[in-house]
């Protein structure tokens, strides 16, 4: 009986884990174009701006390696998961904010740095991570 009693166990643990809310995180740039910035085509017109978006999971655990912020956990309970598109939003928010819209601009981000706070309770997880970015208009 004790047997049965712990495979069961055993089993409902794994069940649970196969369907646990997941994220994994991380912001790869796919696009490559080569830009020319020695010449005097271009101007820095915001330096260390900054984006932020987080989430909340419970029952969970959440780690970072460099520019990847992952988690495994039984629930989200807010947040919405996408962190890294996010944090760029949140970015172009807070640069247009002080800046104007960036509609009819020739804007890149230059200096792309990835941050990532967590914080792993027995039963509450949080993850919190930030992008920041210079921004550069092109002449």
């Amino acid at each position: 009986m004790r047997y049965r009693l712990s495979s069961f166990i055993i089993f409902l643990f794994i069940i649970i884990l196969l369907m646990n809310c997941s994220n994994n995180g991380m912001f790869v740039g796919i696009n490559s174009t080569n830009v020319e910035l020695s010449g005097a085509n271009y101007e820095i017109v915001a330096t260390n701006i900054v984006g932020t978006s987080e989430a909340g999971y419970l029952l969970g655990f959440s780690w970072s390696m460099g520019s990847v912020a992952q988690t495994l956990a039984l629930a989200r309970v807010n947040g919405t998961g996408m962190l890294y598109k996010e944090a760029l939003e949140d970015l172009w928010k807070q640069y247009e904010a002080e800046h104007g819209s960036v509609q009819g601009k020739k804007v890149a981000m230059a200096n792309v740095r990835y941050d990532s706070e967590i914080l792993n309770l027995l039963l509450y997880s949080a993850v919190k991570v930030f992008v920041r970015a210079d921004i550069i208009e092109f002449k």
